[in-house]
């Protein structure tokens, strides 16, 4: 029987070489292994985090940094199988003004062995927004990531499929791009890896004063914070601070993908002053630290709560119409609602919703928000504004009309990425297709006003709401989530 050699790949695996091999670690494959193992060891009763998200870990030769990455690498919980490691570092010889993702290699040889790359997520980004491309020589020299690899090596034994970043630009919205994309992979699935060293060149003392302001702006979780910490730390006069985080651009795009969820836990500090003691006047600063997904609890709303969001809302709207639209009053409701008592703290939590306006029992608005970017009160006053006022399909409500205006409000739980539709429930789940550019999605109780199956939902959803047409979100990537509505 002949077979046609086209249907064939005869093309020979791309793999890319351990350039920094006998540069900043040995290229000696049994003395590697024997060195990363008593890194390893130095910290084997350090806690294991099941609820790993992501790493920052130095990348400077083993003689100096390696007992700080051992300190972070021993906090994986080994029992856990991570479908990819992200890998994201800066670029130390060529400035990109974006990100390279290394597409062309399909593995990433260390004297260890060869580690499989996540081909098909490396192109998946570069198609999904051009901030994201691929140069050859960010990748060739480049030893942020490269030295990361024996430590995965040793510590998991089968390494998952790696997803190598380059990331070179300080344009903040190119950074929130990069966040917006690699968000949706930012999931208990995957383990991201962010390289970076810290302060490069001051005294000994300087750096222990830079890097545990840098540390300490890392720790609250605060993307601004940590700018404004760095951008002190640059102006602060410290003789010989080149900087104060080499993977400064890295680090932000991890902290953009953060919200409330996420706790920074700090494991250890050392610089190279501290394993080298003949040169104090200059030194660089290695930190490590692990960020932990926090357990998910049961998203609930008092009967109060959601009085109190109602009232928020309508006061919105109210004070839109009345001209007093000066910035976000919600707290000022929610403190007389309250009778001046604390806050809930519910309502203080960073989540989604949707707010839908209802006439006569007929749609008159509804506009959504899935970031968890704000505080619930905060949100729910700005997208009653928007439904309001903001909505293409209607006019602009007016004072007349508001005494017949229903409000209703849907609160989301997070999104949870799914691989098949059979972790999707009609009536529980509400579905967000995304493709590329295109997104759409459907509340959960869209599922109580129509006789659709669960395909149909879907293929509406693709079709009417994404614009991928009926089938688009066969090959899309899916999400689901729950909503408090009331």
């Amino acid at each position: 029987m002949m077979m046609n050699s086209c249907n064939f790949d005869t093309r020979e695996p791309v793999v890319r070489p351990a350039t920094q091999a006998n540069r900043f670690y040995t290229g000696d494959a049994q003395e590697l292994k024997y060195e990363v193992d008593s890194l390893l060891m130095r910290h084997k009763g350090s806690q294991l985090y099941d609820n790993l998200a992501a790493l920052i870990v130095p990348h400077a030769g083993y003689y100096f940094s390696g007992n700080v990455a051992a300190s972070a690498y021993m906090s994986i919980d080994t029992k856990k199988n991570y479908k990819r490691i992200f890998l994201l570092g800066p670029s130390h010889h060529e400035w990109l003004d974006g990100a390279s993702v290394n597409t062309e290699a399909d593995y990433y040889a260390t004297p260890l062995g060869n580690i499989k790359v996540d081909h098909e997520t490396a192109i998946n980004l570069t198609k999904t927004d051009s901030v994201f491309s691929y140069r050859r020589s960010a990748h060739s020299q480049e030893h942020c990531l490269e030295v990361q690899l024996p430590f995965l090596q040793c510590r998991l034994g089968d390494v998952p499929p790696i997803v190598p970043i380059i990331i070179s630009t300080n344009d903040y919205h190119k950074l929130k791009r990069m966040a917006d994309v690699l968000k949706p992979y930012f999931t208990d699935e995957n383990l991201f890896v962010i390289s970076s060293d810290f302060s490069h060149y001051p005294s000994y003392d300087d750096a222990y004063e830079v890097d545990a302001k840098t540390g300490k702006a890392i720790e609250t979780g605060d993307v601004e914070e940590f700018i404004a910490t760095i951008n002190a730390n640059a102006d602060s006069g410290k003789r010989n601070l080149a900087t104060s985080a080499c993977g400064e651009f890295a680090i932000v795009t991890l902290m953009l993908m953060m919200d409330s969820q996420y706790d920074v836990k700090h494991l250890i500090y050392q610089n190279s002053g501290d394993i080298d003691n003949h040169d104090h006047s200059r030194v660089v600063g290695y930190h490590s630290f692990a960020i932990l997904r926090q357990p998910q609890s049961e998203f609930s709303l008092s009967a109060e709560d959601k009085q109190q969001l109602k009232q928020i809302a309508l006061q919105s709207i109210k004070d839109k119409l009345t001209g007093k639209n000066h910035g976000d009053r919600s707290l000022d409701t929610l403190s007389e609602a309250s009778n001046q008592g604390p806050v809930p703290m519910i309502l203080l939590r960073k989540c989604g919703a949707f707010v839908s306006l209802h006439k006569h029992g007929r749609l008159r608005g509804c506009i959504g928000h899935f970031g968890e970017d704000y505080p619930l009160h905060e949100i729910v006053a700005r997208m009653a504004r928007a439904a309001a006022f903001e909505d293409p399909r209607f006019m602009p409500v007016t004072s007349d009309e508001l005494a017949d205006i229903d409000i209703e409000i849907s609160v989301l739980t997070p999104m949870r990425r799914i691989q098949s539709i059979d972790e999707f429930q009609l009536h529980r789940h509400g579905i967000y297709i995304k493709k590329g550019y295109r997104s759409g999605t459907f509340l959960p109780q869209v599922a109580d006003e129509v006789n659709w199956t669960k395909e149909e939902f879907l293929g509406h959803c693709a079709q009417d709401k994404a614009g991928i047409g009926w089938d688009g979100w066969r090959d899309a990537e899916l999400y689901v989530y729950e909503a408090v509505v009331f």
